[in-house]
């Protein structure tokens, strides 16, 4: 099914303008639960209270407020808010182009899909061997529900995409993080740890060989409920010993069955594009002529 288009926009820089449509690039498959009333099943509903007053309030009684001290607010109107808006427009302004590989993936949230509008595509086509054979991304602003935003766009396959980005104030310092200190390395250590990244290194990224196996699990045990089928719940997983000897851990995990050379794929990632077998029963079932089915139904 062909993707459908949730808006529209213009690619601009310098005196170029190319006109763009937005697709959605991606979707979360998360399960996800309903609060039910355990006496009697009804999904509930949750209400808005206010707790100086003590009982529940309609959301049109509501005013945005903003905190600037501790339980003191400043409010703002529809009206207020309205006049603080980014001005509404579709372009997507391209303040300059950068080397993609100099882009943390820290600064991404989220992505849209940019094809051409209809009478744009040399331009749009252009663009995108442009951006692919330099190597380069771009960054751009743009307006959407009345805030700005810091994008990126870089080529994709055939076409571009658009990664909302955060700003350089919303990505908290890993300064902030206690990391132990600095720990003395020997080169002993560092030698071992190389030649495990190389042995469970594979030569390219394959999505593809992994699943959600916690939404799997779910999945299948609410087949089971609908069925009526008790569902029982596995035993904990007893936890990981710490490690003690790094020396030791280290020379284990690279002698352990399983870890394959390196460059080679994973299992899950050859299983993916390896031809379907069919179960022996399946195999078994197709073969019967048609004619005997008929007998036996008789």
């Amino acid at each position: 099914m062909a993707a459908r288009a949730t808006g529209s926009g213009t690619i601009s820089f310098g005196l170029v303008s190319i006109p763009v449509r937005f697709y959605v690039a991606t979707h979360s498959e998360q399960v996800s639960f309903n609060m039910l009333h355990r006496e009697c099943g009804t999904r509930i509903r949750q209400q808005i209270v206010c707790p100086h007053c003590e009982r529940p309030v309609e959301r049109s009684d509501t005013v945005k407020g903003f905190q600037f001290a501790k339980d003191q607010f400043v409010t703002f109107s529809d009206e207020d808010l309205k006049g603080l808006e980014a001005e509404a427009n579709r372009s997507i302004d391209i303040h300059e182009f950068i080397p993609l590989a100099s882009v943390d993936p820290i600064y991404f949230d989220g992505a849209h899909y940019l094809g051409p509008d209809k009478g744009a595509e040399k331009a749009y086509h252009l663009l995108v061997e442009a951006m692919r054979d330099s190597g380069k991304g771009a960054l751009a602003k743009y307006s959407s529900h009345g805030k700005e935003h810091l994008g990126l766009i870089r080529p994709h396959d055939r076409g571009l995409v658009l990664h909302a980005m955060h700003y350089a104030d919303e990505v908290r310092s890993m300064a902030d993080v206690d990391l132990g200190g600095a720990p003395t390395v020997r080169a002993g250590e560092v030698d071992l740890a190389r030649q495990l990244v190389a042995q469970l290194s594979t030569d390219a990224f394959h999505p593809e060989a992994y699943r959600d196996e916690y939404r799997d699990r779910v999945q299948q045990a609410v087949q089971k409920k609908v069925e009526g089928q008790e569902v029982t719940a596995a035993a904990p997983q007893p936890a990981k010993a710490q490690v003690i000897d790094l020396m030791d851990a280290l020379k284990r995990s690279l002698g352990r069955e399983g870890i394959r050379p390196a460059g080679r794929r994973t299992a899950a990632a050859e299983a993916q594009t390896a031809p379907k077998r069919r179960p022996a029963a399946a195999a078994r079932r197709r073969e019967v002529p048609a004619a005997g089915r008929r007998a036996h139904k008789k």
